[in-house]
Formats: C-alpha cells, sequence, structure tokens
C-alpha cells in the first residue's frame, strides 16, 4: 500500500478507490493553484512599475514548474524541498523581526487588537484557511513510502506537524498584531517596499517554485498510473514502432506539462488567494483530513475498536462533514 488512494481502495473498493484518488487530485490542484496565486501577486507587487500583471507573472513560470515537475520522484525532490524549506524560514523571519519591531516600537497599542473577534462567523473562513495548511495530508503515505528508514517515520511526521504549527501559529499572532484589522490576505503584501521586503517577497517566492513540483507529485502519479492502465494507451503503444520506455517517457512529459499549463491558467483566473485558499480548505482538504480518515479507521478496525474509539471516529466524522458544509457555504456566500 504506497497512496492513499491504494488505502481508499482497500477499505471501500474501486469507488473507494476512485473517489480519494478525485479528492486528493482535486486539493494538491487546488494548492497548486494557490501557490501559483500567492507567487503571483507577490511578484506582481513587486515589478508592478513595469506592468507586471498577476497572470504575466504566473504565465512566466509556468516553464520553470514544467522543468522541475519532469523531476521523477520525490526522494528526488529532496533538494528542492530543502532550499525551499530555508527560504521560508529566513523569509518568514524577516517578516516577524518586523512585525517584533513595530509592537516594540509603539506603533500600535495592544488594546487595538481584539483577541476574540465579534465576527464569529469569521471563524468559520479562519478554520478554512488553517487546514488548507495542512493540504498535503494527502501525501503521507507516498511520503513515508519514499522514507529509507520507514520505521522512524511516525516520530518525524509528529515532530514536523508540532514544528509547523508553532510556527503558522506564531507567523499569524505576530503578522495580526503588526497590522490588526488592516493584515491583507498575503502578509507580505503589508511590508514596506523597501530592499529588505523585496528580498522577503523574493525568498518566499523561490521556497513556493521549488515547492511546487511536491504539490502536484500526487496529482503526476494518479494521472500517469490510470493513463498507464487504459486501453487507447496500450493499444497506441502495441502498434508504435518506438520503444515502450520511450513512450511512456514522451507521455509522462507531455501530461505533467500540460497539467501546469492547465493549472497557470486557472490560477490567472481565481479571484483573491484568501478566499480560493479558504474554499479548498473547507471542502477538499477536510474531506480528506477528517472524513475519509475516521470512514477507513471504522471500517478496517470497526469491530476490534473499543467504544470510546469508535465514537471519537464518528465525532471526527461528523465534525468533518459538518465544518465542510458550513465553511463551504459561508466561504461561496461570504463572510
Amino acid at each position: 500500500m504506497k497512496t492513499y488512494g491504494d488505502l481508499g481502495y482497500k477499505c471501500m473498493g474501486k469507488i473507494g478507490g476512485y473517489l480519494t484518488e478525485f479528492l486528493i487530485l482535486m486539493s494538491q490542484a487546488g494548492g497548486s493553484v494557490a501557490y501559483l496565486v500567492f507567487i503571483g501577486q507577490n511578484l506582481s507587487s513587486i515589478f508592478h512599475g513595469y506592468g507586471l500583471t498577476l497572470a504575466s507573472a504566473i504565465f512566466l513560470l509556468v516553464p520553470i514548474e514544467i522543468v522541475l515537475s519532469w523531476v521523477g520522484s520525490l526522494s528526488a525532490l529532496a533538494p528542492f524541498s530543502i532550499f525551499a524549506d530555508t527560504c521560508n524560514a529566513l523569509a518568514m523571519a524577516v517578516v516577524v523581526k518586523e512585525n517584533i519591531q513595530k509592537v516594540l516600537g509603539g506603533e500600535f497599542s495592544f488594546r487595538d487588537r481584539m483577541i476574540i473577534t465579534s465576527n464569529l462567523e469569521g471563524l468559520s473562513f479562519a478554520g478554512g484557511m488553517a487546514v488548507f495548511c495542512f493540504g498535503g495530508f494527502g501525501m503521507t503515505l507516498a511520503l513515508e513510502t519514499s522514507m529509507k528508514e520507514r520505521s522512524t517515520f511516525l516520530k518525524l511526521l509528529a515532530k514536523t506537524f508540532t514544528g509547523i504549527t508553532l510556527v503558522y501559529v506564531l507567523f499569524g499572532f505576530s503578522g495580526y498584531m503588526a497590522y490588526g484589522d488592516n493584515t491583507k490576505e498575503i502578509v507580505t503584501l503589508n511590508l514596506p517596499h523597501n530592499w529588505w521586503a523585496i528580498a522577503v517577497q523574493v525568498g518566499l517566492c523561490l521556497g513556493l517554485i521549488f515547492t511546487f513540483p511536491l504539490m502536484v507529485q500526487p496529482i503526476n502519479e494518479i494521472v500517469e498510473g490510470n493513463l498507464c492502465k487504459s486501453t487507447w494507451f496500450q493499444k497506441f503503444q502495441h502498434n508504435s514502432d518506438c520503444s515502450t520506455t520511450r513512450i511512456k517517457k514522451c507521455a509522462v512529459y507531455m501530461s505533467r506539462a500540460t497539467l501546469v499549463v492547465c493549472l497557470a491558467v486557472l490560477a490567472s483566473c481565481v479571484p483573491g488567494f484568501g478566499v480560493f485558499a479558504s474554499l479548498v480548505g473547507s471542502t477538499l482538504c477536510a474531506l480528506i483530513s477528517f472524513v475519509l480518515p475516521a470512514t477507513f479507521h471504522l471500517i478496517l478496525f470497526g469491530s476490534s475498536l473499543h467504544f470510546w474509539q469508535g465514537a471519537l471516529d464518528f465525532l471526527i466524522l461528523s465534525c468533518g462533514l459538518i465544518f465542510a458544509a458550513y465553511g463551504t457555504c459561508k466561504t461561496v456566500l461570504g463572510v
């Protein structure tokens, strides 16, 4: 069992496998589009004086992302991931430093910041954003498969989730403390337009550019797996004079390039980063992160579970469905 889709197939047969793969494909596509929107908005804000628009910034990335998407496996993408994490960490550190300086400089009063928002309906929007931040949940099994020492995966996963959560909380808190209700959907757009702010934006963009191939990797695996199994592709291989290996490579390169172009087109049509990310988090990511795991656990171990374990699964399942429905409605209708 190598992927989340394999787990869905084991639990619910073909329907479960197809449903799981569809949700993963859509959630990863949504996350990839959000990455492109984030990069495009930052680059367009940096070079707005040169007439660079959001759409043009996104399409400038297409050749780079196509080449990066041709990298074969998650293990091969590890160096890019390390570089991306370094860029993200440095950029976040600079943003937090700026925010702390604003706090210490007395540029605002803590009484101007509300600990609990009076707009409780906005919590669904925030919840969608929070779940979106962990939208890579569907890659868990694929990452475990790519590890040399799989026995250490659970401990590493727990440490990683804890660390990332702390970073998100610190980053969000410091941003709100610095800018309050004027905090923009992308906090880097709040920064002053000087050289170090530009360096932060470029660093974050570089980090996401090199993380993008990781986001599309599950999509590539699903698309290419179904492509190789398709009858017409097998017939084409049989009737072609070219070697099977060459045909597969060409098909992989073409499908990955087409995917990047399609995602770029979608990203250029997204009206706003925050609303889109919250929508993806409230719908697809919530189903993958809460509903499917609880359902699979009940199916596989339902008869052997203690009462409290089954009740916990049902609670997670119910809350996930309610959150997905409510969050989606609020995001679509507007808070």
